[in-house]
């Protein structure tokens, strides 16, 4: 193990989009234990310093890996389909349809239940679209496809902050 390896070495994990949400967190706490700070404190201060710059590296994967859209995103990159996403906008013209009609759901979404349908629709996407990255990412490696559909998430986990900040303005 060392500092330049990728996440899912650094944790001892397949390179893969499906992972065991609590082997993953088991893993971090064990990480965590091992490089803790206070484990080297009468080593020196170099030592300690080595171990913060550990506990940081390893924090630091556990957030991409924990949260399956940056995983996926960080899956993309490793198999050599960056995302793009600040020039690469580009959508099937189904699912600009699909944002437009959300986008005119919201505007005229007046009532909590109105919110809570729309947002039922918005997640059940979501977990659509994150099954189709799994199946992109670990069964057909087809990673550019894998880039977009996650660039897709990304407009929908937006999406999904924007009926957040509507529900918060109805309940003022």
């Amino acid at each position: 193990m060392n500092l330049q390896s990728d996440d899912f070495e650094l944790f001892g994990l397949p390179a893969l989009f499906a992972q065991d949400r609590a082997v993953l967190d088991q893993r971090w706490k064990d990480l965590q234990r091992e490089a803790h700070p206070d484990r080297f404190a009468a080593q020196g201060a170099a030592a300690q310093r080595v171990a913060m710059q550990w506990s940081a590296r390893i924090n630091e994967a556990y957030q991409r890996l924990k949260d399956p859209l940056k995983r996926a995103a960080y899956l993309c990159e490793l198999r050599g389909a960056p995302l793009q996403a600040e020039d690469n906008t580009a959508m099937p013209p189904s699912f600009l349809m699909q944002q437009m009609e959300w986008r005119e759901a919201l505007e005229e979404a007046a009532t909590e239940a109105a919110i809570d349908a729309l947002d039922d629709e918005v997640m059940r996407a979501r977990k659509q679209g994150l099954l189709q990255c799994e199946a992109l990412l670990d069964e057909r490696h087809d990673y550019p496809a894998a880039a977009q559909q996650v660039r897709a998430l990304m407009f929908i986990a937006r999406f999904a902050a924007d009926i957040e900040r509507r529900r918060d303005q109805l309940g003022q």
